[in-house]
């Protein structure tokens, strides 16, 4: 485990918090040192099952654990890189005897040349000590994207097609995937993460805070595309059903009125119901069988978990008590009882799985390099399937969120419970292991929100503001490993999202094990020198290169500064508006001088204001092709001149976060069968395609500002 920072150093506190990987002090920026509040601290070591409650207990701790490392031959996770042994053996006595019992099932006396796996060691030393440790033995790197490609980023929920229940389906992911694929030549679409959600009323938008990690959500089921939909006997309520889901897709792309996720979930489930007295054929059920097995006890928690969360309600923590515990007599005999509503919902995560992999196999068979990007959340939600089948790995009593910083003074809470460190340690990061297979099957690559979160996360007391938490430290060795070593076997590359806040020599570290990073457009500065917006040849290589995110302005609203005025009419302004407008319009400006230096900004206004908006958009891309960076993202409202962000940070029911479909520069929503056929669409597109080369040079990390060793690789890429 990496050591906290002991900025108190001596003191007993400080000692034991360093030696449970729990920070006294952080650097909010490189000339500053923040203390770390003495209750934040003793509230992370008690949800580490240590008392640190008195001085006295600080002290027994204190003196428990370091008898404890000093008596331990091997920490309970080790990592092999490459095939080379573990660095952790280099300390064993002298005679250690190991026996290696590897996931293939040989068994060895030595740790060198590994196969990948998570294996079984146990070292024995001369005075008869043992430990029994696991032993992840990842390769060293993982493999780059497939050449050069440019793709599209997109929330699904918001894609909505003439076919449509009223959000953006997994049949329309499909055929997005083949149109952008066949006819726009992009190598990739990367979408938000498709987890499973919380049931409630209503239901949490955000797919950031899911209920599983694990499954995807069936609400993004094609119902239609379902074989056995088809057989459903009632057929007058089938035409009913229809009719609902046509009104449904009226109201967002006729009506405009925002996504009604419960609304379309309700209408789906009532659908599923019908489709589940639907006996399955022999191969279907063959099949269905084979997913049974192959997912076990995950499954099944997840789905008992649903069927308890229609009586119980959808927070386990307000269960009956023996139900809490999913592995209590209580929760056999009520998982027997509900059994049907049991294989309803392991039916679901069935379909939808499935759905999701003719998706991605839809995105390969039109050409696409990469396909799919799947996003993993950074957590889950606390009375979710996730928290409560997995419990004793998460650190009961705090939350996931991030310290004061200068765009947040009063920090962030985002209501995840934290994976505990030594748990996950001491299961050989089984759980871990278990969502990134999930998440990789049926993923061209993978996309992780707050990279940094392999490192460290800011833990914040339950009940406390986030101003009094501190940093819980994670093994980045064996997080990372476990990360080459699936994402390896899924022959997946895995892009960082390392925006914010990082600690010095993470990115160095991700990209020695080939983690793209994600650089986004308005953040790439000579922060280290000029400040001034930095030159696309400076730019790494290895990185998802954007102009926007799903938590930023769309580019129109950017170039115009309408974003200011958005933030402004929701108390979200810092400063007055006059000063915000001035520093918005500075640093729009900033960018259009480079961009017409660079003989970028091509075309006349001669069109109005909205023509000259689409030639600096065009620009702003052609500037990412400039830069050396291996994947090139595309928002794709960007590309039809969407004002509005899916999600604005700060706002909960001030604005419609998570509920807006894609719509034009004029507010009016455009179905996906109208992206098909946008002249603005093709015009951008007309800028990328075809015009995306490969790079070459190592593409390493560097600092804002720092000298690119590929300087000049992707210049002119656009021409």
């Amino acid at each position: 485990m990496t050591p906290a920072d002991p900025a108190r150093d001596g003191t007993p506190l400080a000692r034991l918090a360093a030696l449970h990987g729990v920070a006294t002090s952080y650097r909010p920026s490189p000339d500053r040192t923040a203390q770390a509040p003495d209750t934040a601290v003793t509230a992370a070591l008690a949800a580490l099952g240590v008392d640190a409650s008195t001085p006295d207990a600080v002290r027994r701790a204190l003196a428990a654990r370091e008898g404890e490392l000093r008596g331990r031959l091997l920490p309970p996770t080790v990592v092999s890189w490459g095939g080379r042994p573990p660095a952790a053996l280099a300390g064993l006595p002298d005679g250690t005897r190991l026996r290696i019992e590897t996931e293939q099932g040989e068994v060895r006396a030595v740790a060198g040349q590994l196969p990948p796996g998570v294996h079984a060691l146990r070292a024995t030393a001369p005075d008869g000590r043992t430990a029994d440790t696991h032993l992840v033995a990842a390769p060293a790197r993982l493999p780059a994207p497939p050449g050069r490609s440019y793709g599209l980023l997109v929330q699904l929920y918001s894609l909505l097609s003439s076919r449509s229940w009223g959000m953006g389906d997994l049949g329309d992911l499909a055929e997005l995937t083949a149109w952008a694929g066949r006819a726009l030549g992009a190598g990739f679409v990367q979408v938000n993460p498709l987890h499973a959600a919380v049931p409630g009323a209503p239901t949490d938008p955000s797919p950031y805070r899911p209920s599983s990690r694990c499954y995807p959500d069936p609400v993004h089921l094609r119902v239609e595309d379902v074989p056995e939909f088809a057989y459903v006997e009632d057929q007058g309520r089938v035409r009913t059903l229809l009719e609902r889901a046509a009104r449904l897709r009226e109201a967002v792309l006729g009506k405009g009125e925002l996504i009604d996720r419960d609304a379309v979930w309700d209408l789906k489930r009532e659908a599923l119901e019908l489709v589940h007295a639907v006996p399955l054929g022999p191969g279907r059920r063959a099949a269905y069988a084979d997913f049974l097995a192959e997912e076990g006890e995950a499954l099944e928690d997840h789905a008992t978990w649903c069927a308890l969360a229609e009586v119980y309600g959808s927070d386990w923590h307000a269960w009956p008590a023996r139900l809490r515990d999913p592995r209590s007599a209580e929760t056999v005999r009520v998982r027997a009882e509900l059994m049907d509503r049991v294989d309803f919902h392991t039916r679901l995560a069935w379909l939808t799985g499935t759905q999701l992999a003719t998706a991605q196999r839809t995105a390969r068979d039109a050409g696409m390099a990469v396909g799919l990007i799947h996003d993993l959340a950074v957590g889950v939600h606390p009375g979710g399937a996730d928290a409560w089948a997995q419990q004793e790995h998460l650190a009961a009593g705090m939350s996931v969120g991030a310290p004061p910083d200068a765009f947040n003074a009063r920090g962030q809470d985002w209501g995840l419970p934290p994976w505990r460190p030594d748990r996950l340690a001491a299961s050989g990061y089984a759980p871990y292991r278990r969502l990134l297979r999930a998440l990789l099957r049926h993923a061209g690559a993978l996309r992780i929100d707050h990279v940094m979160g392999l490192f460290r996360l800011w833990w914040v007391p339950k009940g406390q503001p986030p101003t009094a938490g501190t940093y819980v430290h994670y093994d980045a060795e064996a997080m990372l490993a476990v990360l080459v070593l699936e994402a390896s076997r899924a022959g997946a590359p895995v892009i960082g999202e390392d925006l914010g806040t990082v600690e010095p020599g993470v990115r160095e570290t991700l990209h020695e094990r080939g983690v793209l990073g994600t650089s986004v457009l308005w953040f790439e500065r000579d922060w280290e020198g000029t400040g001034r917006p930095l030159q696309p040849e400076r730019w790494r290589a290895d990185c998802l290169a954007t102009a926007t995110t799903h938590d930023l302005p769309p580019t129109a609203a950017r170039l115009t500064g309408e974003y200011v005025e958005l933030r402004d009419r929701l108390g979200l302004l810092n400063r007055p508006l006059d000063r915000e407008r001035a520093a918005a319009a500075a640093d729009t400006r900033a960018w259009l001088v480079l961009l017409s230096r660079l003989g970028l900004l091509k075309g006349t206004s001669g069109g109005g204001p909205t023509a000259m908006e689409e030639i600096e958009i065009q620009a702003v891309h052609r500037f990412l092709l400039r830069t050396p960076a291996r994947l090139i993202g595309v928002w794709l409202p960007d590309a039809v001149g969407d004002r509005r962000p899916q999600n604005l940070p700060g706002t909960w029911d001030q604005y419609p976060n998570w509920r807006l479909p894609i719509a034009d520069a004029d507010g009016h929503p455009v179905a996906l069968e109208e992206l098909a056929a946008s002249p603005r669409l093709h015009a951008l597109v007309d800028v990328l395609r075809g015009r995306v080369r490969a790079t070459g040079g190592d593409g390493g990390p560097r600092g804002r500002g720092s000298a690119s060793e590929s300087a000049g690789t992707a210049a002119g890429a656009e021409e």
